[in-house]
């Protein structure tokens, strides 16, 4: 999930959504008192509240009683949900796990997992870093035409609704970072080369370049060609007055303010109570209780186990050199690099597809939802992977995407980036 959208309550509705019942057959089929019932009404208000809290998920999830809203994020929001989440954990810990079948026992730990990690989040104030190197709510709200629906004019007006709140919800999350910053809770310094390229990307003089732009060039049958023109209108002027402002604003922010001041150290143990933040973080990943340096030892053992395969191979192909020389032989050679953009897709399409054939031998059902490739778009490839893969919005037909970063620098004698 990005940092900038409520997380907690993110995964707590994923969570929900994913082990949903009817909601309606417990309460007919259960007494009240009944710990299973009592669980699955937590689960349906922590649900509502959820969606209520985080307009941008509820419509991903094909609610729309949202869809003209943004996230509220200022520090008083964050304060709020804190309580929620503890007021829900309490409740939680009344009900009598012990009498829970075996499935719900199992609903019941991985929703205290949440909440607890939610309010751990809280405490260490995660929330005064909402986007990292190469994302964050900024590239996020950036995708918002491909992710909402736009199918009326009801669809139009939210959409244009949102544009137009954007602002707002910088200022929000500025107020965030600023926080951060007085106490040392920030990115590393060393990661922001270049992140105001993804600011940047966004101030247009003219509409028809912002990526906020399309829906109005053709409009579906739902929106009648009387309205056309209006709401082509109400577009240029709510991103020339909403967007295209609100990026103006958080880049002016991350260029004399946060840029400046952000911490020059690297690892998460530098920021404030460090250590036990970095613990937080290794239980969070993992899922286990195990320590920084057991984590640590494993990655040192995988990293010799597949240093090993590796030098099996580099013999196999009878290269003549260390490891060190067969590294820059494939960082360097252009026999590894696609030529241009459209190859590196046919390239990376060509291997998905491949991939797809072999999924059956691994896996008994498979999704029905597939998945497309497409090129990283312009306004953040500079600071992107080589390739992630974006899930498709929950509940929608929209196919997931694999991104492939087709910016990607071509190699050189002397620096060349490692192919992913």
């Amino acid at each position: 999930m990005t940092p900038s959208r409520p997380a907690l309550w993110r995964s707590l509705t994923l969570l929900l959504l994913a082990g949903a019942v009817s909601m309606a057959a417990l309460a007919t089929d259960t007494a009240p008192g009944d710990p299973t019932a009592r669980l699955h009404d937590l689960f349906d208000r922590a649900w509502r509240y959820g969606l209520q809290e985080d307009p941008l998920f509820a419509t991903s999830v094909g609610v729309h009683d949202y869809d003209d809203r943004l996230p509220s994020q200022s520090i008083a929001d964050q304060k709020r949900r804190d309580e929620a989440a503890r007021s829900f954990l309490k409740e939680l810990q009344a009900i009598d796990r012990s009498r829970l079948s075996a499935e719900e026992q199992i609903n019941y730990s991985i929703f205290a997992d949440q909440l607890e990690d939610g309010i751990a989040a809280y405490d260490f104030r995660e929330y005064e870093i909402p986007l990292n190197a190469d994302s964050g709510f900024h590239s996020d709200f950036s995708r918002l035409a491909d992710v909402v629906p736009l199918a009326t004019v009801k669809d139009y007006e939210n959409y244009l609704a949102r544009l137009r709140a954007f602002p707002k919800y910088v200022d929000q999350h500025i107020e965030l970072m600023r926080e951060g910053i007085s106490r040392g809770m920030t990115l590393p310094r060393a990661v922001l080369d270049g992140i105001d390229g993804t600011m940047q990307a966004h101030i247009v003089d003219d509409p028809a370049k912002s990526v906020f732009w399309p829906p109005f060039e053709h409009f579906p049958t739902g929106v009648p060609a009387a309205e056309h023109e209006r709401l082509r209108a109400a577009g240029r002027k709510a991103i020339l007055e909403g967007a295209v402002p609100g990026y103006k604003h958080l880049l002016d922010f991350m260029v004399h303010e946060y840029i400046p001041k952000a911490r020059p150290t690297l690892g998460a143990s530098e920021l404030p109570n460090g250590r036990a933040y970095y613990d937080h973080l290794v239980r969070r990943f993992t899922t286990l209780d195990v320590t920084a340096d057991q984590v640590h030892q494993t990655g040192l053992s995988e990293v010799a186990r597949i240093q090993k395969e590796m030098d099996d191979v580099i013999r196999q192909t009878g290269f003549k050199g260390d490891f060190q020389a067969f590294l820059k032989f494939l960082r360097t050679d252009p026999r590894f690099y696609a030529k241009t953009p459209e190859e590196l897709l046919m390239h990376a399409s060509f291997i998905a597809k491949r991939i797809d054939g072999k999924l059956p031998a691994f896996f008994k059902t498979l999704p029905r939802l597939p998945y497309t490739v497409q090129p990283v778009p312009d306004s953040i490839a500079p600071k992107y992977t080589g390739g992630r893969y974006v899930e498709a919005p929950k509940g929608s037909t929209q196919p997931g995407i694999y991104w492939v970063n087709t910016r990607t620098p071509a190699p050189t004698s002397e620096c060349a980036p490692r192919p992913e």
